[in-house]
């Protein structure tokens, strides 16, 4: 897990980029992912995260999906859109409304030694830019390490080795 500083549609972005191995062929936990009720599973408790609804039967390119969140206690409406959805590869998701500036979180399943390497890279930026990063900026990282963090755990619990 770690973070870097890059440039997303030209302007100075955070990235968070993770990698976990699981000992699951791809088909299962992409189809462990293709369902947006299994995203409650893998967020901690501390965020109060639910899943509101989506826009299709089920995920497919353009689903728009709606989650209630706290984040430090503070309520929050969160929307997404799937950008991109290739079954067994990849897909990316896209804030459009919530805490961020920007959200563009992008997953990635690859087959490996009988199993799945899932990478994630996920590019945020605060509101307020710079002053919004340099108020929040390590309040943010930090939250963001402890969910993935967290993920990674049920993950592991959910396709053990």
């Amino acid at each position: 897990m770690q973070f870097s500083k890059t440039e997303f549609r030209g302007k100075p972005t955070e990235c968070f980029t993770t990698e976990t191995w699981l000992a699951q062929p791809i088909d299962k936990v992409f189809e462990f992912f293709s369902s947006e009720k299994n995203l409650e599973i893998l967020t901690p408790d501390f965020l109060q995260f639910r899943v509101l609804g989506m826009d299709t039967p089920q995920i497919q390119e353009g689903t728009l999906i709606d989650y209630r969140l706290k984040i430090h206690g503070i309520p929050v409406r969160w929307r997404t859109r799937i950008e991109e959805w290739k079954p067994g590869h990849h897909f990316v998701d896209t804030q459009l409304k919530g805490p961020y500036s920007l959200w563009h979180h992008r997953h990635e399943f690859t087959a490996e030694n009988g199993g799945t390497r899932m990478r994630d890279r996920v590019m945020f930026r605060l509101p307020l830019g710079g002053l919004g990063m340099l108020v929040a900026g390590a309040f943010v990282r930090k939250d963001v390490r402890q969910i993935f963090e967290y993920r990674e755990r049920k993950l592991a619990e959910l396709f053990p080795r």
